[in-house]
């Protein structure tokens, strides 16, 4: 903690005296302090009480407890700072910014955690931002944290080259790879203790977009090579691999003084990419190979976002819509395994003055199992109070 607050105090003295230079070179500081709270009318992991994840709502009958809770936290709070520098290259453009939402290991916590930490010199990008599989404006003017679960939402660690920029662009990058495996009803098997995951190659992705006074329509794909290696030396031979690949479509089309936010998203084994969808690799049975009687295979999903924004006037705003993600099971996997998810919001926002914004928002939540027909939702209401700053030092 105390490094981090050296460091941005660093920042802000690097401001300062760039605020007295007259170089072009721009520093803007940005961020905001959030007050989420709130009433869930049943239950989901405690880990992510204040979200509606319809992942971690309960596979079966009080999984997690008592139903009602009150929830509260700030961990929504950002701060931000990006700079830009005219060079004989173009533009020397950088991003670093962190939030408090704690993921991971984290889960749960109100801690420091890496959003962005992304520089890009004309056409060439590097660090960690968006993936250029995702489309960051599809997400609606919502208070709840997580979001959509159908939308495609992944900041990953790349490198990038956007031969068009603009309002028309063209993005293809080499991603870091990463997937994660349900192995079902065979998880408390010794035989599948020893598979390692194995990731040779980046992933590789790309995006269209094609902008237009109406808003715009993108598409964009991704394909992956995923590999699991059987390190246990016994009559099996469970090592296996397959290609995991995405396409996306997406747009936001302009409707007067409204914004209409829609994606399509189908593939194998992108759940990894997904904003809230469970492993990339299934279980599937193959008991007339003895010495290979279960195999790794990715599994399909399907991912739909319909939102609209509505402004109603300077200081007022809804937002409304509608969100789900469908898994094709594998036959190896357990009758309580994640099948399906919905996801949706509605909202009154109000913007009283400048940098402050206060609103109620009503969330639903609802998750099917896989074999089971057991299903579990969730309804809740959410209070927001966000304070944002900004600053620009410099400029010339």
């Amino acid at each position: 903690m105390r490094t981090l607050l050296l460091g941005i105090s660093s920042l802000l003295c690097s401001a300062a005296a760039m605020s007295q230079d007259d170089s072009g070179s721009t520093m803007d500081v940005y961020g905001f302090a959030m007050l989420d709270m709130g009433y869930q009318s049943k239950q989901n992991d405690p880990d992510w009480f204040d979200v509606v994840r319809p992942t971690k709502l309960p596979a079966f009958k009080d999984q997690f407890g008592s139903d009602e809770n009150w929830f509260a936290g700030v961990r929504q709070s950002r701060f931000g700072v990006k700079t830009s520098t005219p060079t004989g290259l173009g533009d020397l453009k950088t991003t670093f910014e962190f939030e408090l939402f704690g993921t991971g290991v984290d889960a749960g916590q109100t801690t420091f955690r890496l959003r962005h930490a992304y520089g890009e010199l004309g056409h060439f990008g590097a660090g960690q931002t968006w993936s250029p599989f995702m489309d960051i404006d599809v997400f609606p003017n919502s208070i709840e944290y997580w979001g959509p679960n159908g939308m495609v939402f992944f900041r990953n660690v790349q490198v990038r080259w956007m031969p068009i920029q603009g309002d028309t662009r063209l993005t293809f990058a080499l991603e870091r790879p990463g997937a994660s495996a349900d192995q079902g009803n065979y998880a408390d098997r010794i035989e599948l203790q020893n598979i390692s995951p194995h990731f040779p190659y980046p992933d590789l992705s790309g995006e269209f977009r094609l902008g237009r006074e109406w808003g715009y329509v993108e598409i964009a794909g991704i394909v992956r090579y995923l590999e699991w290696e059987d390190r246990l030396a016994d009559q099996f031979n469970l090592s296996g691999d397959d290609i995991g690949w995405g396409v996306n479509l997406s747009s936001n089309i302009k409707l007067g003084n409204s914004t209409l936010r829609l994606q399509a998203v189908y593939g194998e084994g992108i759940q990894n990419y997904m904003n809230d969808a469970p492993a990339d690799v299934g279980i599937r049975n193959n008991f007339s190979n003895p010495s290979r009687p279960i195999v790794g295979e990715v599994l399909p999903v399907l991912g739909i976002v319909a939102f609209i924004d509505i402004n109603w006037n300077d200081h007022m705003s809804t937002s409304l819509g509608y969100s789900m993600v469908d898994i094709d099971n594998s036959d190896g996997q357990a009758d309580d395994a994640f099948k399906h998810g919905d996801y949706a919001l509605v909202n009154l926002l109000f913007t009283p003055v400048k940098n402050f914004m206060w609103g109620p928002e009503v969330q639903y939540g609802r998750r099917e199992n896989f074999r089971d027909g057991f299903t579990s939702d969730d309804l809740r209401v959410q209070f927001s109070f966000k304070y944002s700053f900004s600053r620009t030092f410099g400029g010339g």
